[in-house]
């Protein structure tokens, strides 16, 4: 029985023993779980790092290249506008060129109009030969019967419609100073009933307005000398222009005479509402359009001002209200007395 009681706590010892010895070994095995777990998280935080700057790397060279296109982009654009620069200015000067030689070749081109319908280049050759070289004759105002044809060729072949009664032509020569010479040639009858016009074809040739007069109310078949007839009392006439459309070739209804001399409008003043060709015709003097644009202005300021200045005055007259005037009181000079209480009764109050 000792034997077995002694083998019993023996026994107990071991598994006490045991026991302890588990719990002892049991912290090592948490310590290196533990140390698991630290190092699986540094190795996160390592793997995140290293994301995180291969990002930024990628965005750097993004960023890079992104730079360098728009770099690129610059450039192509600075190239182009220099190229386009350098084509507009090219245009520019081409223009200028143009306009210059445009103006030259008008300075030296004669305006022949009011010509017959017979008239051919050795006419006018002959005509304008004796001032001095031709350079080229091309006649214009062919009005063809159909009008969806095409002019130029109408114009080259001389063809023209049966109705038509004049044309026009350009007289171009080789120095500006034959082109002045030329100009004699105004006003000439080359055949019967056609006194030409002779003008130079540069917008410069300026327009005399005091010798010049306006006529409305004219008849669309009107021709030119019919007009010259008409007011060749008045005086010399250097030129008439009856208005007219480039298509059909009919007047617009209005036209211009130019006289030599400023009484010759005052003669011409008064034949307003003759009658010419079945028409009560208007004449009138021709306005400046400098001064008819700064007339009205000027007419209208004073009467704009004084127009105001009765505004204000109804609108003062109606929306003021107009009453008795209050007589303002008259204050007194006498200095105020203070009430003072008898002492009697002051007593009996008290």
């Amino acid at each position: 029985k000792g034997n077995k009681k002694r083998k019993r706590a023996e026994d107990v010892e071991k598994v006490s023993e045991d026991q302890s010895s588990s719990i002892i070994q049991e912290p090592p095995v948490k310590a290196k779980k533990a140390r698991k777990k630290e190092h699986s998280e540094a190795e996160k935080k390592l793997s995140e790092r290293e994301n995180a700057l291969e990002q930024a790397d990628e965005e750097e060279d993004q960023k890079l290249f992104q730079n360098k296109a728009k770099q690129k982009k610059k450039a192509s654009q600075a190239i182009t506008k220099s190229v386009v620069n350098s084509a507009t200015g090219a245009t520019a000067k081409q223009q200028k060129r143009k306009r210059v030689a445009d103006e030259t070749a008008d300075r030296r081109t004669v305006f022949v109009g009011n010509l017959p319908v017979s008239c051919t280049v050795q006419v006018l050759k002959s005509l304008f030969k004796k001032y001095g070289q031709i350079q080229s004759i091309r006649f214009r105002s062919l009005h063809q019967q159909d009008l969806s044809s095409n002019v130029s060729l109408s114009c080259s072949r001389h063809k023209v419609h049966p109705n038509a009664k004049f044309v026009n032509a350009y007289v171009v020569f080789k120095e500006e100073c034959d082109a002045q010479k030329a100009l004699k040639e105004n006003g000439t009858e080359i055949a019967s009933g056609f006194h030409i016009r002779v003008d130079t074809a540069s917008k410069t040739s300026a327009h005399d307005n005091k010798q010049s007069v306006f006529l409305g109310n004219l008849s669309y078949d009107i021709r030119d000398d019919a007009v010259r007839e008409h007011f060749h009392v008045c005086g010399d006439i250097v030129g008439v222009r009856v208005v007219r459309d480039r298509t059909t070739g009919l007047g617009k209804g209005f036209g211009y005479v130019l006289f030599e001399n400023t009484d010759a409008v005052h003669l011409a003043l008064k034949l307003n509402n003759s009658v010419l060709m079945g028409r009560k015709i208007r004449v009138q003097r021709v306005a400046d359009k400098r001064k008819a644009q700064k007339s009205p202005d000027q007419s209208r300021a004073p009467k704009d001002r004084a127009d105001k200045k009765k505004k204000k005055e109804k609108s003062c007259s109606n929306d003021s209200f107009v009453g008795e005037k209050a007589t303002p009181l008259k204050k007194s000079t006498k200095p105020k007395r203070l009430k003072t209480v008898p002492r009697s009764k002051a007593g009996k109050n008290k």
